[in-house]
């Protein structure tokens, strides 16, 4: 009975009970459920990844938007330790690793739906958005004569030096009827120091477009304009050395190169001309 005995329990140590055979299988499958998982998980993040991609490169860049940043993207969950008590199960490393990926998952789901969103929204603005973007030439230059200096460093006519140039100079006569480039708001109506008469518009969405040296105003503080609506006429108001019509346009606060927004006015052919016109280094007048 002795040799039985002790048989037994070398048996039961070598082999175990049949509840820790049965455990032991059960861990085996949970471990090989978690490295599934992960793999998954991994596979899930790489899509996740080309949408975001998707979105910043494609979406927001039609609709003119900022990308999310990725701070916000990879954002992730402040406070205590939230794997502190997986850290005593058997095969730790793996269920807090495969762990983290699903709360990461989780976080950017979160921030992609909110930016599908703002996408969705600006989608329903698409149309007023088109029609508030600056997108045509302030004055009429069909033949692009008024053309006189780009955008860029140019040299300055009053002191002989390189200055930057940050609009375009459309020379004109005296009264000439300057266009609203896009429908917006008169934010902005009067004398401004160097630029003499001026008008700034608010076309929202980020966009702005000034108007200097006018000889006079044609429209209104705060009132609504269209695109193509007579605001002022051409002059030779403030730091000017002849009449012509200084134009800016303005994204997000800052000055942009306005030849890049005449696509409504120009043909193809004439959009090339455009350009290679407000490339050159022509007279400033201001």
């Amino acid at each position: 009975m002795g040799l039985g005995a002790g048989a037994f329990i070398l048996l039961l140590i070598i082999f175990g009970s049949p509840s820790e055979k049965e455990l032991r299988m059960e861990n085996s499958q949970l471990t090989a459920q978690y490295h599934v998982l992960s793999k998954r998980l991994d596979e899930a993040l790489g899509v996740m990844q080309d949408i975001q991609q998707r979105d910043d490169n494609l979406y927001r860049v039609i609709f003119q938007a900022d990308p999310i940043s990725e701070v916000i993207r990879k954002a992730g969950y402040g406070g205590t330790n939230r794997y502190e008590e997986l850290m005593e199960m058997a095969n730790a490393e793996l269920v807090v690793s495969t762990t983290k990926k699903m709360d990461l998952l989780r976080r950017q789901l979160y921030v992609q739906s909110r930016s599908f969103d703002d996408v969705v929204a600006m989608c329903k603005n698409h149309d007023e958005m088109l029609k508030c973007i600056p997108a045509i030439q302030p004055v009429a230059n069909k033949k692009l004569r008024q053309t006189a200096s780009g955008y860029g460093v140019r040299i300055d006519p009053i002191y002989g030096s390189a200055k930057f140039h940050g609009g375009m100079d459309f020379s004109a006569h005296p009264g000439t009827d300057v266009y609203a480039t896009g429908d917006g708001v008169v934010v902005k109506m009067g004398w401004d120091g160097a630029y003499g008469n001026t008008i700034i518009i608010d076309h929202g969405f980020g966009y702005k477009t000034v108007y200097a040296h006018l000889k006079d105003f044609r429209t209104k503080l705060r009132k609504k304009v269209v695109r193509g609506e007579v605001i002022g006429g051409v002059g030779s108001t403030g730091r000017s050395t002849g009449p012509h019509l200084h134009y800016e346009v303005h994204v997000k606060g800052q000055r942009v190169n306005p030849v890049n927004y005449y696509f409504m006015d120009l043909s193809a052919e004439d959009y090339d001309k455009m350009i290679q016109i407000a490339a050159n280094h022509g007279k400033v007048f201001d």
